[in-house]
């Protein structure tokens, strides 16, 4: 019996704080022979992104001018990143709520029509609802890509002859 009492002694006593706290390191910008290149610094990873980059908040603000090209971008994005769930259509009716998850809503609602271009853009990057955040997966030009396809994909619905040409307006 004493024996279980005293083996938690002997394993606390087994530790050693100091090799834990005090860790060999390299200083910053000091020399290496471990790498190659000779330094301690390592290069970043590609596509990086610095918190708080003013750049790429700088492009979350401002959407690009809408063209043909970035159409074709928006749509090849939204049918890999939005279609498993909104449906080729955007009614909300893709393969995943057929699956028993919860149905999105329809881009084709008045809400939904009505909602400014920074709305959508907003729910991609942050999420809404069941929809989780696709920020760290859709760059912020691609995010608004998909947002002009959106835009297109409403309009192809309710669009007449007589508005087509105020349909250059209402995409970002």
């Amino acid at each position: 019996m004493r024996w279980a009492a005293l083996v938690p002694l002997f394993l606390l006593a087994n530790c050693d704080d100091v090799s834990m706290t005090q860790q060999k390191r390299y200083d910053t910008e000091a020399p290496a022979r471990l790498w190659q290149n000779g330094a301690a610094a390592r290069p970043l990873p590609a596509n990086v992104v610095a918190q708080g980059d003013p750049a790429r908040a700088q492009q979350a603000r401002t959407p690009p001018p809408m063209s043909e090209a970035l159409l074709k971008r928006g749509q090849e994005r939204y049918d890999i990143y939005c279609s498993p769930c909104h449906g080729l259509s955007g009614k909300g009716d893709g393969i995943v709520p057929q699956r028993g998850f919860p149905k999105p809503p329809s881009y084709l609602e008045p809400r939904l029509l009505a909602a400014p271009a920074q709305e959508i853009y907003d729910a991609i990057t942050k999420g809404y609802g069941a929809m989780f955040s696709y920020a760290s997966r859709v760059a912020p030009r691609d995010r608004w890509a998909i947002v002009g396809y959106v835009r297109a994909l409403q309009l192809s619905q309710h669009a007449s002859l007589s508005q087509a040409p105020e349909a250059r307006e209402k995409l970002p």
